[in-house]
């Protein structure tokens, strides 16, 4: 099958620093090519793929300093996009709606995968003009804002099978992973952790639209607990089995309709539990019992009773539960079975506004 993957432009693919749309579209290019298909990759000219790359701009987004209208890009890329479709026996956007209206006007089949939150007031509007546009969620959950929208099917992610394993080490802390924001809830795994009386590490990255956050509420919280948490850091996907492996448990105590959380299968793929609260993507992603534990939101006591039971489980049983949902290979062929739907289908055409 002749396929064209269309990832953002803020990062390279695989990003050099952290990006997980990136990560996912290049763990789901590679299989694709190990599959035997004839794939094309439009990203920054920074990528590195065993896939055809087409450069759409020379380096990432937020890696160039002169980058002032990054929209720009996006539209000179949809448009060389449009003027090459023939090519392909189906186009896989990651960039949002961007393509709707250009390639609603078009005979190749195309198809979006929405890979961020859904619920934002602006969005309904916008999405809603483009009804039939077929669109791919990372979640059931996530379509919860739009279900209106063509949702044509639901891809859980998948990473290669090999890229985390777990390690023999002791597991002496607990473990938080990703990024400091408030809706991911650092706040809240100290908390949780000093209840426990168990070392809280933090691997974790700081944007700069959340420095205030960490400087203000972040920082006094963890000078406050003194050696009891230790904040590491961003960190590589190489130190990555290490640190969760390390770990009785990953602390996922967000707030918010996280589509997916890739970080909830990283700890699996090392053999390590997860406990959240029930929001957004965590039931479709976590079995209550084998890979973890999944709380009532907001209710911190069962959290931190969650937590103190994490001994319990199994965790060859939680690599093996990673093997069989979430690997490279099942996503691939899940995003196959979708092309082929697509290829049977006429071009979507777009409704009237207000229809």
């Amino acid at each position: 099958m002749r396929i064209a993957q269309i990832p953002p432009l803020f990062e390279a693919v695989p990003p050099k620093l952290y990006g997980g749309t990136e990560r996912v579209v290049w763990w789901l290019t590679e299989e694709l090519v190990r599959q035997g298909h004839d794939v094309t990759l439009f990203a920054s000219g920074d990528s590195v793929t065993s896939a055809k790359l087409e450069p759409m701009i020379p380096q990432a987004i937020r890696l160039d300093p002169t980058v002032k209208d990054w929209v720009s890009y996006y539209i000179r890329m949809i448009e060389l996009i449009r003027r090459r479709a023939d090519e392909f026996d189906v186009l896989h956007f990651h960039i949002d709606y961007f393509p709707f209206s250009t390639f609603s006007r078009q005979k190749t089949p195309f198809v979006t995968t929405m890979h961020g939150r859904l619920d934002l007031p602006e969005f309904k509007a916008v999405y809603e003009t483009f009804l039939d546009v077929p669109l791919v969620s990372i979640s059931d959950s996530q379509r919860k804002p739009l279900p209106r929208q063509n949702w044509v099917s639901t891809v859980l992610h998948g990473m290669p099978t090999n890229l985390l394993t777990p390690q023999d080490v002791k597991q002496d802390y607990f473990a938080f992973l990703g990024r400091v924001s408030p809706e991911k809830g650092v706040d809240r795994a100290i908390r949780v952790a000093a209840k426990c009386g168990i070392k809280l590490k933090i691997a974790a990255k700081v944007d700069n639209a959340d420095k205030e956050y960490y400087d203000s509420q972040i920082k006094p919280l963890i000078d406050q607990h003194g050696s009891n948490v230790e904040f590491i850091g961003e960190i590589n996907d190489a130190q990555k089995p290490a640190f969760l492996s390390g770990a009785h448990a990953l602390l996922f105590p967000i707030d918010w309709p996280e589509p997916f959380g890739l970080v909830m299968i990283e700890s699996m793929a090392c053999g390590t539990p997860i406990v959240a609260y029930r929001c957004g993507s965590v039931p479709e992603v976590i079995d209550p019992g084998v890979t973890g534990f999944i709380c009532p939101p907001g209710d911190e006591d069962a959290f931190v009773s969650a937590a103190q039971r994490v001994h319990t489980l199994d965790r060859a049983k939680i690599r093996a539960r990673f093997e069989e949902r979430f690997t490279a290979e099942r996503m691939a062929n899940d995003y196959l079975a979708t092309y082929n739907r697509l290829g049977a289908r006429a071009t979507p055409q777009l409704r009237a506004v207000g229809d």
